[in-house]
């Protein structure tokens, strides 16, 4: 089994995801395999950021061993990826990312500085230094309507403003469903790049209250240059039949023109203002390069103390 977690692949250097329904996977040698009425497909899932797993799916005990050892997460979804359910587990297995952001994400003067610079890093052009967050959230929801007006005009797609049940998936209007079927697959891959980075889904800054408000304050940075204009391609390319497969064979083409993989990463660590190294310490020892060391205890006074020891003299 792989001890050292340097050799795994870095998030960047990995295909975007896979999307798997209606199938069996198990281990092939060091890799997974898919069986499906038309035959196997072999996948080198040291190469995949994330494995889709929709309706119908199957998978061993040992496939899943390998997909962990890979560093690749494993999602169990809705059809056509439009729900999320359940997720494995990432590569890292540090905690100083985890709490730096927890640190940031509980300080209110801290968070509003990390919600800033979320913003600002949408607008190409630069924001004004003295301006406030309601003001920024106005020129952001003018950029986003502006995108879409854009789009349709481009395409020819009729645009009446975004508008979807997730109760009722056919009652939204074929773009409608290109938008949501898009953004599943970009909030899987942010989702992907947030756990193999060390970081929690949970704890977000712009959004709050949901398992995934980090994801969608990270996938917010992609959707005008992603998911927008590949769903708007898509309608008008395809028509109205089909658009779900076709918008997401779309989103791989446009993830990779656009080096999604490449950035999301670097990304959060520039908005989070991540520098150097957080891994906590007592007494120089760094619990996290020892997977089966105990960490320290937390104290009010001097904030940590070193656990497994007698403490009440």
């Amino acid at each position: 089994m792989m001890r050292d977690l340097h050799e795994l692949p870095k998030f960047r250097d990995g295909w975007s995801y896979l999307y798997v329904e209606h199938a069996k996977i198990d281990q092939d040698d060091k890799a997974i395999a898919i069986h499906d009425p038309e035959g196997k497909v072999p996948v080198p899932c040291a190469a995949l950021a994330l494995l889709m797993l929709g309706p119908g799916t199957s998978i061993t005990h040992a496939a899943i061993n390998v997909l962990a050892d890979c560093g690749c997460l494993v999602a169990w979804c809705g059809e056509q990826g439009t729900r999320f359910y359940a997720q494995g587990i990432g590569e890292s297995r540090f905690a100083d990312k985890l709490l730096r952001q927890a640190m940031l994400c509980s300080d209110p003067d801290l968070r509003l500085q990390v919600v800033t610079r979320m913003y600002r890093k949408r607008f190409a052009e630069g924001l004004p230094a003295e301006i406030t967050l309601q003001q920024i959230r106005g020129k952001e929801g003018i950029r986003v309507r502006e995108t879409y007006a854009r789009m349709s005009r481009e395409t020819g797609v009729e645009w009446n403003g975004r508008n979807y049940d997730r109760s009722n998936w056919n009652s939204s209007d074929p773009v409608n469903r290109a938008l949501s079927a898009a953004n599943a697959c970009l909030y899987g891959v942010c989702h992907a790049a947030i756990v193999s980075a060390g970081y929690s889904t949970g704890l977000g800054f712009i959004h709050t209250g949901k398992m995934l408000s980090f994801v969608y304050d990270i996938a917010d940075l992609y959707k005008t240059e992603t998911t927008i204009p590949a769903a708007f391609h898509t309608v008008a390319i395809n028509g109205t039949t089909g658009v779900e497969r076709q918008v997401r064979q779309a989103c791989r083409d446009v993830f990779e023109e656009t080096r999604l993989l490449a950035r999301i990463v670097d990304d959060i660590e520039d908005v989070l203002a991540v520098s150097g190294t957080l891994v906590p310490m007592v007494d120089g020892q760094d619990f996290d390069g020892d997977m089966a060391l105990p960490g320290g205890l937390w104290d009010p006074e001097t904030g940590e103390v070193i656990g497994g020891v007698n403490h009440a003299d």
